[in-house]
């Protein structure tokens, strides 16, 4: 009896902590990208693109901030020149 016991809380041990990981496993790349991207508005970064590209593929002058979609893809952040004219510079008045 103590056997089977020890077999049943080892199977649910094991399926709860899988259960628990394969969510996270397979995350949408979309999703994965909307929350880097949430992230950075907070810390205020601009002038930054965020691209979603297969594994191996990544640039050069890119870093990799993400994997996604079963680690076939990873999100990749690029620095982009910030556009010169502000936009509440326009609406001054003079």
């Amino acid at each position: 009896m103590k056997t089977w016991t020890v077999a049943a809380a080892l199977l649910f041990v094991c399926s709860y902590g899988m259960a628990q990981t394969a969510p996270t496993a397979r995350k949408s790349c979309d999703d994965l990208k909307a929350e880097i991207a949430k992230k950075l508005d907070e810390k205020n970064v601009v002038g930054y693109s965020l691209d979603i590209v297969d594994k191996g593929k990544e640039a050069a002058d890119s870093k990799v901030v993400g994997g996604c979609d079963g680690g076939t893809k990873s999100i990749v952040y690029s620095k982009t020149a910030p556009s010169q004219a502000k936009p509440s510079d326009s609406k001054k008045p003079q």
